[in-house]
């Protein structure tokens, strides 16, 4: 169920960001519309990206999987809560992620994941054909759940004051992919599946990539 705190920001960062501030363009927006659950995999040039995303796609919420140790500043950790994020730790098995995000997936939501690890640019970015971690693509093994390719440009320079400012009109683009569905848990080799996940999921996010620049008319030297 959606919190009353999460309408209440998405909302209200919807009129500032994308009515007031911001020119959004979307390639594919069908692709997030329907029912059923969904595993988002975002590409991740900066911290801003699943914020943006969710206030962009405000009808249906996102739970974010996001590092636990934002949770050590009780002001975020509260914000972080209010929209439903997942906290995950970065080392060993992330045991408890996973529970959580099985049982929001099982429950018809939309999980949110950023596999590329953190923020990535230039050569540890998956457009430039740097590796992805595999965690979105077990849950989607786990749990039968397609993965949606989702590409996000122009948030690195959201980092500033300047294209916040009214009516100066910074820019976002986003693409989406087709949705992807994985082999399911009988597959006779899970490891080998699950690799084969990631290339596939890592190729979508690279043409992605290619589309783009096209469709907004980028150069890559616009990308960090």
């Amino acid at each position: 169920m959606t919190s009353i705190a999460y309408n209440l920001v998405t909302k209200f960062c919807w009129w500032v960001t994308v009515f007031w501030t911001l020119r959004c363009r979307i390639i594919r927006r069908e692709a997030v519309e329907g029912d059923g659950p969904l595993l988002i995999a975002c590409t991740h040039l900066s911290h801003l990206d699943p914020f943006l995303l969710s206030t962009a796609l405000r009808k249906r919420p996102i739970d974010w999987v996001a590092r636990i140790e934002f949770w050590k500043y009780r002001p975020i950790g509260w914000f972080l809560n209010a929209m439903r994020a997942i906290p995950c730790r970065r080392f060993g098995v992330p045991v408890s992620m996973f529970r959580t995000a099985i049982r929001r997936l099982r429950n018809g939501g939309f999980v949110g994941i950023c596999p590329e690890g953190g923020v990535a640019k230039g050569m540890r970015s998956v457009l430039r054909g740097a590796p992805i971690k595999k965690g979105v693509c077990l849950l989607s093994y786990r749990t039968g759940v397609p993965v949606l390719p989702c590409l996000m440009l122009g948030t690195d320079k959201l980092n500033c004051v300047p294209p916040w400012i009214p009516y100066r009109r910074g820019s976002l683009w986003i693409a989406f992919g087709p949705r992807l569905i994985y082999p399911q848990p009988d597959h006779p080799d899970r490891r080998a599946a699950r690799e084969a996940m990631a290339a596939e999921l890592s190729r979508e996010f690279q043409a992605l990539y290619q589309e783009a620049l096209k469709e907004f008319g980028l150069c890559e030297t616009d990308v960090p």
